[in-house]
């Protein structure tokens, strides 16, 4: 595709602003339905939140803990896409094509346990302590 039939396709106004969204949504809500990793990872977001409201984080734990959930949610929905994609382009089974999804799920194992390690550095202090005072 050159570039002045992208531009085209490409403009910009308050109505493709609101599709966006729109598109995003339909995104997210396929993924949700379609994808169970997400869904255990919603459910492991979910109980992270109620896990450090219980713990009262401080204002900064929150940053990276929210972070972390995010880039984890992010890399998921990334992977998502690249398999859809490879899918698409590679129906047969392929090498390359396995390299591509298996790297993309290996960015979402990474990401998964960075959020964990950020998780235990922020949770497992304050669990500890809260058993020592006796809760």
């Amino acid at each position: 595709m050159n570039s002045e039939l992208r531009n085209n396709l490409k403009k910009r106004g308050f109505k493709r602003f609101v599709n966006s969204f729109k598109y995003s949504l339909a995104g997210l809500k396929y993924t949700i339905k379609e994808e169970q990793s997400i869904v255990v990872m919603l459910i492991a977001t979910i109980t992270a939140i109620i896990i450090a409201f219980i713990l009262e984080i401080s204002i900064l734990e929150w940053i990276f803990i929210v972070l972390a959930m995010g880039i984890v949610l992010a890399f998921e929905l990334m992977n998502t896409a690249v398999e859809a994609t490879v899918d698409l382009v590679s129906p047969n089974i392929h090498p390359l094509a396995k390299i591509a999804k298996d790297t993309a799920s290996a960015s979402v194992f990474i990401s998964s346990l960075m959020a964990f390690v950020i998780g235990g550095f922020i949770f497992i202090p304050k669990i500890i302590n809260m058993i020592e005072m006796g809760w």
